[in-house]
């Protein structure tokens, strides 16, 4: 398919720069088939689940990635920054640096505040990316990058205004629990942990799986056609009993409902022809497009995405493009907040 056809205007104040307060106050916006678009509030969810569904969350944890520091190369210095995005072993990440002209392999590197996190540059590839190799490896590693990284904002976030502290708390779900990402699952942004106890006990089931967010979920789409662009890979688990329960909670007429792109990906992932959802450990680089039929997800809670993205792509694919076109002109036409502190959609299955 042609990429134009996922594309719209979006006014520049349509971007949320900071989330609603408190975060189940956002407006959500209802998408059914053959339904006008229904403005609710994401507290609403509470009157339309009902028993028996199944609200399916990641619980990845986003990673403060985002490292400033110092390059040295002989008597040379030069300030530089980097996006860590995909780790490659215990001691090795792969990074989008900026600027990235300044980097040559071997590049000796201080980062952090005090300079204290040193690391080499290992390797470097097209478009800003480059290898970095620390020398603290593992946990410690992890707790080195926590200590002295600050939140990786989407870029139309951070063009816009500097990282703030309040961002480690917002910019993570209240759920977040396996470290891994360099983004937010953003729809999960928007439940508290009284939302949840409320849906608990009105007998909608909350499972967990995890999708560690790779940084690739914001890179542009730079292809005319879909066939042409290639998907980036993101390590995905769900377990043996999670599998089973859902399984059980769809035979018995229960709906699952994905919360957020990532969630519903994984889900399609682990999914057989027959809609049966199999046990997962492995990366996936699912693309899903209009055309796709979908087997284990019924509903998707998500927030509004880019033009000629690929999570536009899967929610036309989920809900229909002219239904998605229509959705979001009403959406921006009512001032809807767009992007990852933004609005909610609450999208129901088209027929294929």
């Amino acid at each position: 398919m042609k990429v134009d056809l996922f594309d719209f205007d979006l006014p520049e104040e349509r971007i949320a720069l900071h989330p609603a307060v408190p975060r189940d106050s956002a407006r959500m916006l209802v998408v059914a088939p053959g339904a006008p678009p229904g403005d609710r509030h994401v507290t609403d969810l509470t009157k339309i689940l009902v028993a028996g569904d199944v609200l399916v969350v990641n619980d990845t944890r986003v990673l403060p990635a985002e490292l400033k520091g110092t390059r040295i190369r002989g008597d040379s210095r030069a300030s530089v920054s980097f996006n860590l995005h995909k780790r490659v072993d215990a001691k090795t990440w792969r990074a989008f640096a900026r600027p990235s002209k300044r980097l040559h392999v071997l590049d000796q590197l201080e980062l952090g505040g005090d300079g204290s996190l040193r690391a080499m540059v290992a390797g470097k590839g097209e478009t800003g990316e480059v290898t970095l190799e620390f020398e603290l490896g593992g946990a410690v590693l992890d707790e080195a990058i926590k200590a002295h990284g600050a939140m990786p904002l989407p870029p139309y976030i951070e063009s816009k205004r500097p990282s703030e502290d309040k961002d480690r708390t917002d910019y993570q779900t209240v759920y977040a629990a396996v470290d891994g990402a360099v983004a937010a699952p953003t729809a999960g942004l928007h439940f508290t942990e009284a939302l949840l106890q409320e849906l608990a006990d009105l007998g909608v089931s909350i499972e967990r799986v995890t999708l560690h967010v790779g940084a690739g979920t914001f890179l542009p789409v730079k292809v005319d056609d879909t066939a042409g662009h290639k998907m980036h890979a993101e390590w995905g688990t769900i377990s043996a009993g999670t599998a089973e329960r859902l399984n059980v909670a769809r035979k018995n007429g229960g709906r699952i409902i994905a919360v957020g792109t990532t969630s519903l990906r994984l889900l399609e992932s682990a999914a057989s022809e027959d809609g049966t959802i199999q046990p997962f450990a492995a990366e996936t680089s699912i693309f899903i497009t209009p055309g796709y039929r979908f087997r284990a997800v019924d509903i998707l809670l998500t927030n509004f995405h880019l033009p000629k993205s690929t999570l536009f792509m899967l929610v036309s694919a989920f809900a229909g493009l002219e239904t998605m076109k229509q959705a979001y002109a009403h959406a921006i036409a009512q001032g809807y907040r767009f992007y990852s502190y933004g609005d909610a959609c609450l999208l129901f299955r088209a027929e294929p």
